[in-house]
């Protein structure tokens, strides 16, 4: 049984920019700045800052789990920091985890290619485009998931083709026009 922790989630699907090498470390960006998930929700440069900054100070970690479950931690974060673009993290699953295991075989036969962080929400503000911009998050953890919300972060196993890569992009492409028309097209 998965016990509710209150926090709110924001899933990242794995792109070109992560990957998953032998060793079973996994580096990418976990989140995207300035971009708009299915939720409506946007995160804002230098949202994580001050939690990153807590969590070092008082030598605690990003925690790494397996679909959001705080009773399977399945590796460890080593690093996580905002640069421009996200936040960019890399740690390695831990393969005397039985679900670390099943996780990097997922992975690697794509079968799961999503990330998701765990936070809450400190500050935020409605966007002129209605979008709630979170502009403080305290981050708890960062988890694999089956379903991400934001199609722009994906991660790859090492060895996939680069035409599979174009092809997961082009189906994202497609899913994100294909939600806007629906928007669009609703009664307002």
């Amino acid at each position: 049984m998965q016990v509710d922790t209150g926090l709110e989630h924001k899933f990242a699907r794995f792109g070109a920019a992560i990957s998953m090498q032998d060793d079973n470390v996994i580096e990418g960006y976990a989140s995207l700045f300035g971009k708009a998930d299915q939720g409506g929700d946007v995160v804002a440069k230098g949202a994580y800052a001050t939690s990153l900054k807590t969590l070092l100070a008082e030598g605690r970690a990003v925690k790494m789990l397996w679909q959001h479950d705080p009773a399977q931690p399945i590796g460890v974060w080593e690093e996580v920091r905002e640069d421009d673009r996200g936040l960019w993290v890399k740690g390695r699953l831990l393969p005397d985890v039985a679900k670390a295991r099943e996780a990097a075989a997922l992975i690697g036969a794509g079968a799961i290619d999503g990330l998701s962080i765990g936070y809450r929400t400190l500050r935020a503000t409605k966007n002129t485009k209605g979008e709630r911009l979170l502009q403080e998050l305290e981050l708890w953890e960062v988890s694999l998931v089956t379903f991400p919300m934001l199609p722009s972060a994906r991660v790859s196993a090492k060895g996939e083709s680069p035409e599979a890569q174009t092809l997961r992009e082009m189906a994202a492409a497609f899913e994100g026009a294909r939600r806007e028309l629906r928007r669009e097209s609703r009664p307002a």
